[in-house]
């Protein structure tokens, strides 16, 4: 194929190539009518011609295009050209998740905490709109160089309100980060975005998925080892990670929907209430210095990049904060009591206070 750069489309200029996959070509490229930087998505041109595939192409931009947040990939336009499907998107300087946990091991557990809120907060928009995205996995999540956190590719995301593009028993989606009941080619709803979450942030704390690829000689499926929770509990591989958010991953993974986590809003309060709620500019700046700190970004030629305060860090007290506050206050009220049934004296008067001490002249 030949080198595309320069390549005008519609009001996009294609600046060269990012990547390519099963479903088309990624290129970087600039709207030139708002003077920024963006994605162009082609699907091919004999996928475009499938009717089904054509389909979800264009239900990607839809699903993406009606969420307007700040940890979600943005969609300027979608649009053909001279017969070929493209998706304009928002550009993110920076690395996917996949790269950076490859790039620095398994994250302190704040690091990936402040990471799933973020996530969090993108799905809780993604789910207002009726929308589940079904392939969230750290390819999927991109870190910016500021220290953005933006879920992206809608390309299999599914409307709650419509109907299933694909038949019964039939599952798309990465096999390590879907839900059981996805794998199963089950109807699903956000709780199977929330398994995903909770694939992806064992993961970080870990450096590995809680369920590979089955080999060969494996007994049980991938799907029944889910089922049944069969998998390394975080703790045990990851010691340093506190309770709570160990009791967080347990309870995203539960095989069972019924008993996982309701609703990323749920999991979005938890995750506030725990980190200290920081705010999206706070989150930023603390992520952004721990990926420069650890090499995730690497800087171009002749770039300097300047590091900003990061604010204190701050977490909920959670429920042995609490019981030391309860202590510290009942500690506090016994000694009131202790001082108030001590003997009384009376206070000096003003004479006595101001009164000349003795002369220590001769």
């Amino acid at each position: 194929m030949a080198d595309p750069a320069g390549r005008v489309l519609g009001s996009f200029v294609v600046e060269r190539e990012i990547g390519r996959g099963g479903m088309g070509v990624v290129w970087l490229a600039r709207q030139e009518s708002l003077d920024r930087p963006a994605v162009l998505k082609k699907l091919r041109r004999d996928l475009s011609e499938a009717s089904e595939l054509h389909e979800r192409f264009q239900r990607e931009a839809k699903a993406a295009a009606a969420v307007h947040h700040e940890n979600v990939v943005a969609v300027y336009d979608c649009f053909r050209h001279r017969g070929d499907d493209y998706i304009a998107q928002e550009y993110v300087a920076g690395v996917d998740l996949h790269t950076a946990i490859t790039r620095a091991g398994p994250f302190p557990a704040r690091i990936a905490a402040l990471i799933a809120l973020s996530l969090a907060r993108g799905l809780e928009e993604i789910h207002g709109q009726g929308t589940v995205h079904r392939d969230l996995k750290p390819r999927n999540v991109l870190l910016g160089r500021r220290g953005e956190v933006k879920i992206a590719d809608f390309g299999i995301a599914l409307a709650t309100s419509g109907p299933a593009l694909t038949m019964p028993g039939f599952a798309l989606g990465s096999p390590p980060y879907m839900s059981p009941e996805q794998m199963q080619g089950e109807r699903v709803d956000q709780r199977s975005d929330l398994f995903a979450l909770g694939v992806v942030l064992y993961e970080m704390l870990v450096g590995e998925t809680p369920y590979p690829e089955p080999r060969e000689d494996d007994e049980e499926s991938l799907t029944q080892r889910m089922l049944r929770e069969r998998y390394p509990r975080v703790r045990s591989a990851a010691r340093s990670t506190p309770r709570w958010l160990a009791a967080l991953v347990r309870g995203l993974l539960r095989g069972r929907a019924k008993k996982r986590t309701a609703s990323s809003s749920a999991l979005r309060r938890e995750l506030e209430q725990r980190l200290g709620a920081p705010s999206p500019a706070d989150l930023r700046a603390e992520l952004a210095s721990w990926l420069w700190d650890n090499q995730v970004h690497e800087t171009s030629e002749g770039e300097t990049v300047v590091r900003v305060a990061v604010p204190a860090q701050t977490e909920g007290p959670g429920v042995a904060g609490w019981l030391l506050a309860a202590l510290a206050c009942g500690i506090a009220v016994a000694s009131l009591l202790l001082v108030d049934a001590r003997p009384t004296t009376p206070l000096p008067t003003p004479a006595e206070l101001f009164s000349p001490g003795p002369s220590l002249d001769p």
